[in-house]
């Protein structure tokens, strides 16, 4: 297998991917619409979230709550839903493995 011609290797690769996701949020932290008590409510936290490995496990996870829109989807860790539950902390990929 040549792991050169994998997306995570090529220049740049990573932060496209990135940038692209970041655009498709629910819930932009930027946006003047944004609701104080969403702060508390973003994906990382819910029990729902898991992380994804890899260089891109810091900051995105797949939903898996059932009743979200998201539920199956890769979210970015500062994003939320309606759905959302407490996890009362947020995991990463190593408290996982």
């Amino acid at each position: 297998m040549n792991l050169m011609n994998h997306v995570t290797r090529a220049p740049r690769a990573l932060d496209e991917i990135h940038e692209r996701w970041v655009r498709r949020r629910n819930r932009d932290t930027g946006d003047p619409a944004y609701r104080d008590e969403w702060y508390d409510q973003q994906c990382g936290g819910c029990r729902n979230w898991i992380p994804v490995t890899g260089a891109l496990g810091s900051d995105y996870g797949v939903c898996a709550g059932a009743k979200s829109q998201f539920d199956g989807t890769v979210r970015f860790e500062h994003d939320g839903c309606d759905a959302f539950e407490d996890a009362e902390g947020w995991v990463s990929p190593e408290d996982i493995a």
